[in-house]
């Protein structure tokens, strides 16, 4: 099976421009491609992982991957599923980010020898003159179309406005591809689904500034950001590939978790494992379900951090889960800090562990029950310890699968 096929078979491909050059290109390895990542953290999370992992298939098949980092772009911020303007972050975050973008992305993507470019729109984006953009591109753009599109609509209608710093945001990502065409021969675009209007804003300016025949540019667009976002909704935030943010064994875990009926999809869409062998999966039920999810957790564990912290996160759970040893159970240190009068709450050591996004969802567990302390299950919502209390470490389980150790520094 050849790649384009092999990625409609993975259910990746929602919507494409001319599917017949496309797969001609990627199938035949003409493609350079870029996918552009906005630094709006300090690490990338799992909304990103699925476009890390197409751009880890398709330069296996031979094509050119761009990795773009939006140093420019993250200056204004895209409005793409969001009901509010995003925080502004300084030039120094941003720079910051990037520089933690670039170690995490050396992971997947293989920039040895020119197979790979890593570039950063800051280079060209800030130094434009606002008058020369205006007349070498704003010609091209009608408000009209714009206002349709669907990043654009649902602000407008529905989230109280849209301001003039975003609405620039189509004509910043179109300016890219126009680049990116003009520097390194760039012929495709990915990204998620929110993304199709500004790839098809880069597409159009490429084609009406060089004709039709002569700009080989096409645009493909993949079911990234609706699934990337679903999967990185999780009790306590966003799932880093940071193990500083979000520790092997919790990245293991959250796999683990997902549920029955996302399961095959996840493997299907992010693993490396032939798809003759995910096929034979398609019948499993029951048991065979938690057996399936155990090699997705493992598979995608070993992707991001290797092969050793995979092994022991999978041992670690198998010990939790089996016999209650917490001896390599992920850690939470509890400090003076953390203290009110000498002593924490039950509530806030559930923030504080990540197991409960607020204290009002924690509260929200423990009256449902959920929560345990040594296997204790809670029924005061404000019981509280004082570093006496929790001595050696005290075991906090919330649900069924989700544990951490809390210890005192």
């Amino acid at each position: 099976m050849k790649i384009y096929e092999e990625l409609v078979a993975r259910g990746l491909i929602a919507q494409v421009t001319d599917e017949e050059r496309i797969k001609e290109l990627i199938n035949n390895g003409e493609a350079t491609f870029y996918i552009g990542f906005d630094p709006t953290a300090d690490s990338l999370h799992v909304g990103h992982f699925m476009a890390l992992c197409l751009m880890k298939r398709l330069q296996m098949a031979g094509n050119k991957p761009i990795a773009l980092l939006g140093g420019g772009t993250g200056m204004i911020g895209d409005p793409s599923g969001k009901t509010e303007m995003r925080k502004m972050l300084t030039r120094e975050d941003i720079d910051h980010n990037i520089e933690c973008f670039k170690k995490q992305m050396s992971r997947f993507i293989d920039f040895s020898d020119k197979k790979a470019i890593m570039v950063n729109n800051a280079d060209w984006l800030l130094e434009l003159n606002y008058v020369d953009l205006l007349r070498e591109v704003g010609a091209f753009f009608h408000v009209n179309n714009m206002l349709r599109a669907e990043c654009y609509k649902q602000r407008l209608e529905r989230d109280g406005g849209l301001s003039f710093l975003e609405f620039n945001y189509m004509i910043m990502q179109s300016y890219d591809f126009l680049e990116l065409y003009r520097r390194y021969g760039c012929n495709l675009q990915f990204g998620g689904d929110d993304q199709w209007s500004n790839m098809l804003g880069g597409r159009e300016l490429i084609r009406k500034k060089y004709g039709e025949k002569k700009a080989d540019a096409m645009t493909i667009t993949l079911l990234l950001n609706s699934e990337g976002q679903k999967m990185g909704k999780t009790v306590g935030g966003a799932v880093w590939l940071d193990p500083e943010k979000t520790s092997p064994y919790d990245f293991y875990q959250y796999w683990r978790n997902v549920g029955d009926a996302d399961v095959l999809k996840c493997i299907r869409m992010l693993t490396f494992l032939p798809l003759e062998q995910i096929d034979e999966m398609d019948s499993w039920e029951g048991a065979k379900l938690n057996e399936a999810k155990e090699i997705l957790a493992f598979e995608l564990t070993k992707l991001v951090h290797g092969e050793e912290e995979a092994v022991k996160a999978k041992n670690t759970a198998t010990a939790i889960f089996s016999s209650g040893d917490s001896t390599d159970m992920p850690s939470v240190e509890i400090t003076a800090d953390d203290l009110k009068d000498g002593a924490i709450d039950i509530q806030a050591i559930l923030v504080k562990c990540g197991l409960a996004t607020s204290r009002s969802d924690a509260r929200r567990s423990i009256e449902g029950g959920g929560v345990s302390v040594d296997g204790e299950k809670v029924t005061d919502a404000f019981m509280s310890f004082t570093p006496d209390d929790i001595g050696d470490g005290r075991v906090i389980k919330k649900g069924k699968k989700n544990f951490k150790k809390v210890l005192f520094n």
